[in-house]
């Protein structure tokens, strides 16, 4: 695995490149987001067909690759901000080129779906990324938001950022943060970007996925050796994860039940996932998780400022 390294930071008034690399993107939703970049005094740059549909992919599987190698290629293009999630990341994976992902250190921003660019990208190219708000969320990009998240691109945001969530106990511990979509996570395993989860403090959220397929996922991180020598363990939104066949089950309690046996600090209820405000955190960077007080801190910069 290549030695981890920092994104250049987004500079004052830089340009943003958006992406589809997964999901066919709403264009209500991205001329939104586009304009709240704007009124923020950063340029957008896209290609023509971003727009592109292809069934349930943002167009195929070359044109979404090609975008990706473009915006690392475009020495206009500061950074690079994803539309929307939903499914197509694992189908270019094996076509992305991580020598120039490292060689352009542009921050990547996502979540859901593109888990697995963020693993990917932290395993084969040693870049550090961000798991954060997308444009899809559309109205839901407020200011708010939209400044936390330009922040944390920039560095002008603080070097300590604490996610506050509901400690069950396990002491306290320092790792570096890896994680997004549960299923995502698990269907990295067995791939060149599979997670590495040795001393790190994992974090997981999902949406849509009931209890027994977040029991599978746990079961088949445990059968991989992925629980034994985490850190800690915290836990994102849990969206639309009930069982109607099955109201006594919850999806927390199962994650909690499989995390009872590791005696590691775990924290659940942050605000990053699936929700309405979804706090961005950086993939690989150093933090601290609390599982007394309910805290988890990163500790560090996403990206190396001037």
């Amino acid at each position: 695995m290549p030695r981890l390294t920092k994104p250049r930071a987004l500079p004052p008034g830089g340009t943003i490149g958006l992406a589809a690399p997964a999901g066919p993107v709403d264009p209500d939703k991205l001329a939104t987001g586009e304009a709240l970049l704007r009124e923020a005094g950063y340029r957008v740059a896209r290609r023509d067909d971003l727009l592109a549909r292809c069934g349930y992919l943002a167009g195929d599987d070359a044109r979404r690759a090609a975008e990706l190698a473009d915006l690392w290629a475009d020495p206009e293009v500061d950074a690079i901000v994803c539309a929307r999630g939903g499914y197509g990341c694992h189908r270019i994976a094996l076509q992305l080129d991580p020598a120039a992902a490292r060689a352009a250190r542009k921050p990547l921003v996502g979540y859901s779906d593109v888990t697995t660019l963020l693993l990917w990208q932290r395993r084969c190219a040693g870049l550090l990324g961000f798991h954060g708000p997308m444009l899809e969320r559309g109205d839901g990009l407020d200011g708010e938001v939209v400044e936390a998240w330009l922040a944390a691109l920039s560095g002008r945001g603080p070097a300590r950022t604490a996610l506050p969530g509901e400690g069950h106990g396990g002491g306290r511990a320092q790792g570096r943060l890896v994680g997004g979509s549960l299923a995502l996570v698990v269907a990295s395993l067995g791939t060149p970007w599979e997670i590495d989860t040795r001393g790190a403090i994992l974090l997981v959220e999902e949406v849509g996925e009931r209890p027994f397929r977040i029991d599978r996922c746990f079961a088949q991180l445990r059968a991989a050796g992925k629980l034994a020598g985490l850190a800690g363990l915290g836990v994102g939104g849990l969206v639309e994860c009930d069982d109607p066949r099955y109201p006594e089950s919850d999806a927390r309690e199962v994650i909690l039940e499989a995390a009872a046996e590791l005696q590691l600090p775990v924290v659940t209820g942050l605000p990053f996932g699936h929700v309405d405000r979804n706090q961005i955190w950086p993939v690989g960077a150093r933090a601290e998780i609390d599982g007394e007080r309910g805290e988890l801190v990163v500790l560090e910069r996403g990206v190396a400022r001037p």
